[in-house]
């Protein structure tokens, strides 16, 4: 499955923005997707995942009650609404698809496909 994430720019903190990741290739629906980020200097980090049909979600401490992960699988989209962004949420953020479900959703050897990214800059 070929993954594409879009909707980073630049941003104010307290603000909102929402990305999107559609994917293609593949049956959407077989896939638990999930949404990492990398800040500049770190390593890549879980931000959220959802189930196939949306009833299974997990977020990372650091958004919980921030960002809200969705999913349409009739567009074959994944997205994340991100609100109240503050300068340290400030990174490249990469959707990633997982077949197996094999592994807890927050590790990226979890996941077989990766987007490209796309970045988020928060100003304080």
């Amino acid at each position: 499955v070929q993954l594409q994430a879009s909707g980073g720019g630049l941003v104010q903190a307290g603000g909102s923005l929402r990305l999107s990741c559609a994917a293609s290739g593949r049956t959407f629906n077989d896939y638990r997707m999930g949404w990492f980020r990398q800040a500049p200097g770190k390593e890549r980090e879980f931000v959220a995942a959802i189930s196939w049909s949306g009833g299974n979600i997990d977020y990372a401490d650091s958004v919980k009650g921030r960002f809200t992960i969705s999913r349409d699988n009739a567009k074959n989209t994944v997205y994340l609404q991100m609100s109240r962004l503050r300068p340290e949420d400030t990174a490249v953020y990469y959707c990633a698809a997982d077949s197996s479900r094999r592994y807890p959703p927050n590790r990226q050897y979890a996941y077989d496909y990766w987007g490209q990214g796309t970045l988020v800059t928060v100003s304080s």
